[in-house]
């Protein structure tokens, strides 16, 4: 009889299915509860500036126009009394960059409060919020609203938020599109009727994008969409300003009755109220600890410190601190980081400015002739020009045209023009000059152009004036 050989199954075991991950969840919709304090109040206020300088700027005069007008088909752009073209676009660059280096340094200091106190996508959600509470009633009383079966008087809060909602996103796009089309113009034509059909498209756009964005989206862009929330957390550190909540304090959370010593219980100072998660606009609970979906709005600290009064407890249990002050340490406020980025905003800062007060308010281009030379009557050698002429002034100026470079260059042509506010002129000019007198068959020229009226206001270009081989 034959002695089985022993076998041992080696198969290595079948993986468990792979979880699947949801980069996206579901929504659900926040109901923010009312409050009040400081962090409101500051924010009301500096939303209030926001409004009136974005809805208020658009109707302002300077010199008989528009006083912040971005004219694209004229490609000319009016801030106040300063014009600005094309050729000027490096300083647009200049003051993006500046923005950004603004925003890493107020990142490093007091982390997300650009976002909670005037970012445009937050103002714009807390008005419609607003709204909210003024035609479906607080927190409780909208929650209780949207479970109710339709009726009447819901079919007429609904459709009353829903008004207050598209009237505030139409003033937003026709306000937006009155900085590139003059805006009284605009309002009389809409209300004949004429108004531009591309105007109307970009109205009716932006009214989209902003009831869409503050009504509906509302913290999902600042969740998903927005890229400051993923990479604020590389420029936090530990002395970085937070809205944080003291867990050495609150813990251990429960309920209590006033006057009891709580103390005695093992208790903290966090009577779990939730009035902290009631009141935040992404609906995040701070106690959890610092989360990409906190914008800093700082709600949750003015909802704290009304409970902690109620309690006769002291302020500060949600607070802006940092990390160090929270663990027992000493907070640095100015460090090595943030004098860096200071010293980089304000040296950029004062380039840009240098850079606005002295740049040339005229432009001046010379293009030659296609034909490199020809000789004249006289048998000089003469070359033709295209002089351009961009007056960026916005008052009438007078240039005179000098060309110099070579000995015995005869100018010949207008050598005084006037131009108009913001004019482009263009001057055909001839130069001859004795065959004889030509160093080469190719010379570098200049051109300057100065204002007899200022002559701060003047500039130069170069060209070339060809002739003959010289032998």
């Amino acid at each position: 009889m034959s002695e089985q050989i022993p076998v041992q199954d080696v198969t290595p075991p079948r993986p468990k299915p792979a979880e699947t991950v949801e980069l996206y969840a579901a929504r659900e919709k926040i109901y923010t509860r009312a409050f009040t304090g400081l962090f409101r109040n500051l924010r009301i206020v500096g939303g209030a500036f926001l409004f009136l300088l974005y809805f208020g700027t658009v109707w302002l005069d300077w010199n008989g126009r528009q006083a912040v007008w971005w004219d694209l088909p004229e490609r000319k752009f009016f801030i106040f009394g300063a014009t600005f073209w094309p050729q000027d676009f490096v300083l647009l660059s200049a003051l993006l960059i500046i923005a950004a280096f603004g925003l890493f340094f107020i990142t490093v200091f007091a982390g997300r409060v650009w976002c909670g106190y005037t970012c445009p996508q937050s103002v714009w959600t807390w008005i419609f919020m607003w709204c909210e509470k003024v035609t479906e009633g607080d927190r409780n009383q909208r929650m209780k609203l949207d479970k109710a079966p339709m009726s009447g008087p819901k079919l007429l809060r609904k459709s009353a938020k829903h008004t207050l909602w598209l009237l505030i996103s139409l003033a937003t796009g026709l306000t937006f599109v009155g900085y590139f089309y003059p805006i009284r113009d605009l309002v009389v034509q809409i209300a004949t009727f004429q108004a531009d059909e591309l105007a109307l498209f970009w109205i009716g756009f932006f009214t989209l994008a902003t009831y869409g964005n503050a009504g509906w989206l509302r913290e999902q862009v600042c969740v998903y969409m927005c890229p400051y929330s993923r990479f604020q957390s590389v420029m936090f550190d530990k002395d970085t300003l937070i809205v944080s909540y003291d867990p050495r304090r609150g813990e251990k959370r429960g309920p209590r009755k006033k006057g009891i010593d709580y103390k005695a219980q093992g208790l903290g100072d966090c009577i779990d109220c939730t009035m902290c998660v009631q009141v935040c606009p992404t609906g995040i609970d701070i106690r959890d600890g610092l989360q990409i979906e906190c914008i800093g709005c700082a709600a949750c600290i003015d909802a704290c410190d009304t409970i902690m009064d109620k309690m006769n407890y002291p302020r500060g249990l949600i607070s802006y601190t940092t990390e160090h002050n929270l663990s027992g340490q000493k907070t640095q406020l100015v460090r090595p980081r943030l004098i860096g980025y200071a010293i980089a905003l304000l040296a950029m800062i004062s380039v840009l400015g240098y850079a606005i007060a002295t740049r040339s308010l005229v432009e001046l281009d010379v293009s030659k002739d296609r034909v490199l030379y020809r000789e004249n009557e006289q048998g000089r050698i003469e070359n033709v020009y295209t002089v351009k002429l961009v007056n960026k002034a916005q008052r009438d100026l007078t240039f005179v045209i000098q060309a110099e470079g070579l000995e015995g260059l005869v100018y010949e042509g207008r050598r005084e023009v006037h131009t108009s506010a913001g004019e482009v002129l263009s001057v055909p000019v001839e130069l001859s000059i004795e065959p004889e007198k030509m160093p080469s068959s190719t010379n570098t020229i200049t051109f300057r152009v100065e204002s007899p009226d200022d002559p701060s206001i003047h500039s130069d270009a170069k060209s070339r004036f060809i002739g003959p081989s010289v032998r």
